[in-house]
């Protein structure tokens, strides 16, 4: 979500502070992050898998390519939703790394997820 506020900010911004190089004051990363940001790439999820993947659907004809963008980028917002809300339990048990049961933890106590109770059985 950071990505889609920060380019919603820059596209709002002054078109003559776009432009201008950044100061010695921000950090050395700071202009490498803003180049390699979702700007160059807007779906993280190859769109040809997730076409191929609506097109699996037998209920599914036809589907525009500003359709497959948008589910593309819905699962990826949902991944990532439900990895951080996963990661919350994952720091309870004091560990960097998901495991299933962060998963199952997540989905049992957050009404959102309850459509994929049973699901990763």
């Amino acid at each position: 979500m950071a990505l889609a506020e920060g380019n919603v900010v820059a596209a709002s911004a002054p078109a003559d502070e776009e432009s201008e190089p950044p100061t010695s004051a921000a950090a050395p990363g700071a202009a490498a992050a803003a180049t390699s940001s979702s700007a160059a790439r807007p779906a993280r999820l190859p769109l040809a898998r997730v076409k191929a993947l609506v097109k699996a659907d037998p209920d599914v004809s036809l589907a525009s390519q500003e359709a497959i963008f948008i589910l593309a980028r819905a699962a990826e917002l949902f991944v990532e939703t439900i990895a951080k809300d996963a990661y919350i339990y994952a720091q309870q048990g004091k560990r960097k790394t998901l495991q299933r049961k962060d998963l199952d933890n997540a989905i049992e106590a957050i009404d959102e997820f309850a459509f994929l109770e049973g699901t990763l059985d």
